[in-house]
């Protein structure tokens, strides 16, 4: 086989290739939910950087009149709600979004 033929075939991929797809309804029905994945992967981007800045208004507040910066019975409450809305993993997801939005120390 010639390189030229190779690079073709290196680079004339299938949707099912791209997709893991077997069919091509398939590999279509795959294309469209993960447009739809991408755009709600934008909006929830948008929201946690929307929650990161309402975050830093409270923080500077809290500290303005000689609190913490962090509230950690808040945290906890958070916590709570995402572990009994989506379960364990939730418990990861919003510590990660408190670390996100507790800013620079």
């Amino acid at each position: 086989m010639s390189s030229t033929t190779t690079a073709r075939t290196t680079t004339a991929r299938t949707a099912a290739d791209v997709t893991g797809a077997h069919t091509d309804e398939a590999a279509s029905l795959i294309a469209d939910a993960r447009t739809r994945i991408d755009a709600l992967d934008d909006r929830i981007i948008g929201l946690v950087q929307e929650r990161m800045a309402v975050s830093t208004v409270i923080q500077e507040a809290r500290m303005t009149s000689g609190g913490r910066r962090v509230n950690l019975s808040r945290e906890m409450e958070i916590l709570g709600q995402y572990r009994d809305a989506l379960g364990r993993p939730g418990t990861s997801l919003a510590m990660t979004l408190l670390e996100l939005c507790r800013g620079r120390v």
